[in-house]
């Protein structure tokens, strides 16, 4: 069959020149006789896999040399209870609640503390990012959380929330490296790499070093400290090496794009081909307000459940792969990260213009 063009929103397409490398080097990394899935991540060889794949990440990012940047396990969800379990020390933090993963982050914040919602989308399906220029935001809060970019609804945060000098906390997830930013603004940035960086199984986490402490929550498991993995940068257990060393390829693959703001440049100009057909077109619509869309994640309906499967179907067959909506909302969704070439936007256009045509 060939490639076909993965429009899936994580686990997500991986740059083509990144796999071939990761092929030819499968049964022997660089005349080492052995795969990176067989080394020992104590080896010499993993170390500079690790510590380059680091470095890149910073050159990427412009990272500040006061944040430590940790290759984690779990899942962003494990995140959702580690940051309240290190950060939240007067056990009071507010959310800003933009979807579904920001409401998981959020419910499970109030295991631990005061944890208050003081601004939500929920009202119009999360189809918008609310106005975050003054919230009510807690005095003896320890931080502010927002999700970035939500993956499932199509939105992202062009302008971060005014916390009142209070600690930023955002999972980044689906936008990782898709645009530049200014790391210094947030306390924490963290994503799973499964969407816009690399295999499941590894998560990024940048912390400001202030923040990494042992004045923790009481019983906080070893595993589950920040300090434990910063401590030993990142190698204090088994890390999840393969996916590790898929990430540094696809940083270097960032840097021979020309970087994050050559990616956003590109990213802006497939969305755009996308954003522009819907706009027009009187069969499909986008879902989203569009002040607050994502150059990420499209979501679009027809606005008939049965012709959205009768699409799907359509498209499947013609190599545009998992354009399902989420289970929770529907329709479609087309993720087009970093990736995703351009051509394939292009030709799913064509396509969703020829299915109109038809079933005008």
């Amino acid at each position: 069959m060939g490639r076909v063009y993965n429009f899936s929103a994580g686990p997500a397409v991986l740059p083509e020149e990144v796999l071939k490398e990761a092929a030819a080097e499968m049964l022997d990394y660089q005349g080492s006789g052995q795969s990176v899935m067989e080394m020992s991540h104590r080896s010499k060889v993993f170390d500079k896999i690790i510590k380059d794949a680091e470095q890149d990440l910073r050159d990427l990012l412009n990272i500040p040399d006061n944040y430590k940047v940790l290759f984690l396990q779990g899942g962003a969800h494990l995140q959702f209870a580690m940051i309240p379990m290190n950060l939240m020390k007067n056990k009071v933090a507010d959310y800003i609640v933009t979807g579904q993963w920001a409401k998981r982050a959020f419910k499970e914040a109030q295991k631990f503390g005061d944890a208050k919602c003081i601004a939500s989308s929920e009202d119009k399906t999360f189809s918008y990012i609310p106005d975050c220029s003054d919230l009510p935001i807690d005095d003896n809060a320890d931080y502010v959380y927002i999700c970035e970019n939500n993956t499932i609804y199509g939105t992202k945060f062009k302008t971060l929330p005014n916390t009142k000098g209070k600690d930023l906390v955002a999972d980044v997830s689906s936008c990782f490296l898709s645009e530049p930013m200014d790391v210094s603004k947030y306390a924490v940035i963290y994503g799973g790499a499964q969407k816009n960086i690399g295999p499941a199984g590894v998560v990024i986490a940048i912390i400001r070093e202030d923040l990494i402490t042992e004045d923790v929550l009481p019983g906080t498991p070893t595993m589950l400290q920040y300090k434990t993995h910063a401590d030993n940068d990142s190698l204090y257990n088994t890390p999840p090496c393969y996916g590790i060393y898929i990430c540094g390829k696809v940083f270097k693959w960032l840097k021979k794009q020309g970087g994050l703001a050559a990616m956003k440049e590109y990213n802006e100009k497939k969305a755009a081909i996308l954003y522009d057909f819907l706009d027009q077109s009187k069969l499909f619509k986008g879902t989203v307000e569009k002040n607050s869309r994502s150059l990420m994640n499209v979501p679009f309906v027809t606005g008939d459940a049965d012709l959205d499967a009768k699409f799907i179907k359509a498209a499947t067959e013609a190599g545009f792969v998992n354009l399902k909506g989420h289970r929770s909302v529907g329709g479609m969704r087309a993720s087009i990260y970093n990736a995703m070439p351009i051509e394939g936007v292009e030709k799913l256009v064509a396509f969703m213009k020829k299915f109109e045509a038809e079933n005008a």
